[in-house]
């Protein structure tokens, strides 16, 4: 079987879908592709030209969830999702919520400002950064302090996607130059920072911020 994985180093959802990859040890071949100048053709890809998008043997699948997915079936050791229907679902809400609204303030809000509009020679909006960190951040992060209370992952007594997915966008915010208050929000802090301690986030942080670092000074 032969695997190509489309997609940006910085982009969270590429990085959950390499990082569930190396979790589950299927071995791919990682081909650039930069979201703003997609390459000719990449719609036969990706429909929307979005990252990322998995080539197996010469069919496609677009979206991380759809690949995390695929993968689950492929490779059901070690599993990423929940036997029990109920956390299964659970799991799914969660990687939902941060796919969608926690990556809306922390990685396209912060993070794109912060980080993206210099790489590409345009200003950062500080004014949206500081709207997201201030107004719409905080209630959802309290949410997620909340639901992690007393538990070690998100959803049942072992890593899933929703732990995944939560951990690679945290990284953005970090890439942003924020990081989560532990007086505020002990337990997201310290679920970050086991997560970020696994050797397939720690290597990607290590080669990411290596590269910001290096590119912006």
């Amino acid at each position: 079987m032969t695997i190509k994985l489309y997609g940006a180093a910085l982009s969270p959802f590429v990085r959950k879908t390499r990082v569930a990859l190396a979790l589950k040890g299927i071995e791919f071949e990682s081909v650039h592709v930069d979201p703003t100048s997609p390459p000719e053709g990449y719609e036969k890809i990706s429909p929307m030209k979005r990252i990322p998008a998995l080539e197996v043997d010469g069919q496609y699948l677009a979206d991380s969830a759809a690949i995390c997915a695929w993968m689950e079936k492929t490779q059901p050791e070690p599993a990423l999702y929940p036997s029990d229907a109920m956390e299964m679902g659970q799991a799914i809400w969660f990687e939902r919520f941060v796919d969608y609204d926690l990556a809306m303030r922390c990685t396209f809000a912060v993070f794109r400002n912060r980080v993206v509009m210099r790489l590409i020679g345009k200003e950062c909006d500080e004014e949206k950064v500081q709207h997201a960190l201030t107004t719409t951040i905080p209630p959802l992060f309290a949410y997620l302090d909340k639901a992690l209370d007393g538990r070690e992952f998100l959803v049942g007594d072992s890593i899933t996607i929703a732990d995944i997915a939560l951990a690679s966008q945290m990284v953005n915010f970090k890439h942003g130059g924020e990081s989560i208050d532990p007086a505020k929000y002990p337990n997201l802090a310290a679920h970050t920072e086991r997560m970020h301690a696994l050797a397939p986030f720690a290597k990607t942080i290590e080669k990411e911020s290596g590269f910001i670092q290096k590119i912006m000074g």
